[in-house]
């Protein structure tokens, strides 16, 4: 990276030329605000961030930042950033994309990003539904959900994304919801400040092909009855009268009532560090139980993948110095044919 002394930015300074081409009301227009005022405060020069995509309305955030980008083919996208990552250690990468694109042909992939730990920021834009080709259900799409792809509604159970970063061994965990975009710029920051892999879940608006489909978490009169605010070493407390809260009865978790007996003391107290804790908040769903957002877990152990595969190149190169290229390629493998 450049040691001369960076530009102030703000940030309109991270909009590009192009029109923006969502949906009107769409909610990628919120994260897109959030992404461009954390860029502003990072210290990073705009060279030196890149911005890769897969395939699908989310996909096209490379186009509308004033940053280094590429928009690549449908679910290879974690490939992509991860060879940009390794070429390049010094770039600082965000990979955002849909559920869609990132949970069903990219699947595999996202997988294996998350359990490499690449130094790299995944943000998912979770609509449950497939946006750009008009409607179709998608893997984090409800049971039942009538689309035009399952007009008789769809048999699939729907994929966890949470669940799944968890089982992946994603270092860095988190979700958001697009309007409440103040939390999605704290939390898009604290992805970037965490070293290895970040995966941080937007419940987003598809306000054409499901609409609606989070408003039991964005409404006034719902949301704080619907969704809880994590905050680390404090008690699980939610409600719009701040009078429920979270307590663990054996293996599972149960929603009470504070008062009759129920006090602060016998809540759960949220820790980041706490693996079997993140993934009880990742089975909670409304309306039996609030929604977790925030920040559900932290791993700062782990060595990155970047990290590791450098230093491994640099031991090579030692261990082989004054090797001639045909003798590393021949090594000791070799034959006479007569």
């Amino acid at each position: 990276m450049s040691d001369v002394a960076l530009p102030e930015y703000k940030a309109k300074d991270f909009a590009t030329d192009q029109d923006v081409r969502w949906c009107p009301g769409c909610g990628d227009y919120a994260v897109l605000t959030a992404m461009k005022k954390m860029c502003a405060t990072l210290g990073v020069d705009k060279k030196d961030i890149v911005f890769v995509s897969g395939i699908g309305c989310a996909a096209r955030f490379p186009y509308y930042m004033d940053t280094y980008g590429a928009h690549t083919i449908h679910g290879r996208a974690p490939a992509f950033a991860t060879g940009v990552k390794l070429a390049n250690p010094e770039l600082t990468v965000f990979l955002v994309s849909g559920d869609g694109d990132l949970l069903s042909i990219g699947g595999n992939h996202t997988i294996h990003a998350l359990r490499r730990n690449i130094d790299i920021n995944i943000i998912l834009l979770n609509n449950k539904i497939y946006g750009l080709t008009k409607g179709q259900y998608s893997p984090t799409s409800e049971v039942g959900k009538v689309t035009k792809s399952t007009p008789y509604g769809s048999l699939d159970a729907p994929l966890n994304p949470i669940a799944l970063a968890i089982a992946s061994g994603c270092t860095f965990i988190a979700r958001t919801i697009d309007v409440d975009v103040k939390n999605m710029t704290v939390l898009l920051e604290r992805g970037y400040q965490h070293k290895g892999t970040s995966f941080i879940e937007v419940y987003q608006d598809c306000n054409v092909f499901n609409h609606q489909t989070w408003f039991y978490a964005t409404q006034k009169d719902t949301k704080l009855d619907t969704t809880i605010m994590l905050e680390h070493g404090k008690p699980m407390i939610f409600g719009a009268e701040s009078d429920k809260g979270l307590r663990r009865v054996g293996d599972n978790v149960e929603v009470v009532s504070l008062g009759d007996g129920v006090t602060e003391d016998d809540l759960l107290v949220h820790d980041e560090l706490n693996l079997e804790q993140a993934f009880l908040l990742s089975q909670m769903f409304s309306p039996a139980f609030p929604e977790a957002m925030g920040v559900l877990y932290v791993n700062t152990d782990k060595p990155t993948y970047n990290e590791m595969m450098h230093e491994q190149v640099q031991e090579v190169i030692s261990r082989n110095k004054g090797k001639t290229l045909q003798a590393l390629v021949t090594g000791s493998n070799t034959w006479t044919v007569e």
